[in-house]
């Protein structure tokens, strides 16, 4: 049985106080560096730290012990547990804490914004939640859709780093095994998490402005102005008015 024993740290003080075993094989067994290891023997590393005897909690056997002691060759091997077989392949989504689940909705948002390659499934899985949650968010018909700010699931601790990396790689790798054609904008979105965190926000026009983009700032009737823009000669006052006589006022006079 793969896997490391529980409480590694402490397991590897046990080992280096309770046993001849070399630090190669303590550090392999509990999943620590060699170097590591002989800082926990030389009290340098995990100062205060408590033993965990494996033998008794079951994560090795004293036969397992001297056979390593007697081969430095040999690698230790955790207890397998029948009735644990296939534990580690549980289906279903994760348990998040209480007190992070009223984040969820906002780093599903962050999900189906910056990879929408994703699918609900793999959603699912990453930050604990349901289906019809994120086909809410998706559709825009969620409760408080309107009040959601996009947050990335791995700085609310919803979810590994490494995990989301692996997800957004695996869609894309089932995207481009199936053949389907992908937007210029799809590509940008298909990258790692440090890099959609980098990139500059999207600029949005506001409502009121939508369908205007087609007007002009500039007045125009500047434009008028200029088509009727008189071009006759007003040098002379008397043809400019071209006042014409009027007998009444001469008869008047």
């Amino acid at each position: 049985m793969s896997g490391k024993p529980i409480m590694a740290k402490a397991t590897a003080v046990w080992l280096c106080d309770n046993t001849t075993l070399t630090f190669k094989q303590i550090a392999d067994f509990c999943g620590f560096h060699e170097l590591e290891v002989q800082g926990i023997a030389d009290g340098d590393v995990a100062v205060g730290v408590k033993g965990f005897d494996p033998v008794t909690n079951n994560q090795l056997t004293q036969e397992e012990i001297d056979k390593a002691e007697a081969d430095p060759a040999h690698k230790l091997r955790l207890k397998h547990y029948a009735a644990a077989e296939g534990e580690e392949k549980r289906r279903g989504p994760r348990y998040t804490p209480l007190s992070k689940r009223q984040d969820r909705p906002a780093s599903i948002y962050w999900l189906v914004k910056f990879h929408p390659e994703l699918s609900d499934g793999q959603i699912s899985k990453l930050v604990g939640t349901t289906k019809p949650t994120i086909q809410a968010i998706r559709d825009r018909t969620h409760w408080n859709i309107n009040n959601l700010e996009p947050i990335d699931p791995v700085a609310l601790g919803l979810c590994k780093q490494s995990e989301l990396d692996a997800a957004v790689q695996k869609a894309n790798a089932k995207k481009a095994k199936e053949g389907e054609a992908m937007s210029d904008d799809e590509r940008r979105k298909l990258v790692s998490t440090e890099q959609s965190l980098g990139m500059a926000p999207e600029p949005k026009m506001p409502s009121a402005m939508a369908g205007l983009e087609t007007f002009s700032l500039s007045d125009p009737r500047d434009e008028v102005e200029e088509e009727e823009k008189d071009d006759r000669d007003i040098s002379d006052a008397d043809s400019f008015f071209n006042l014409p006589d009027d007998d009444d006022d001469d008869k008047e006079d």
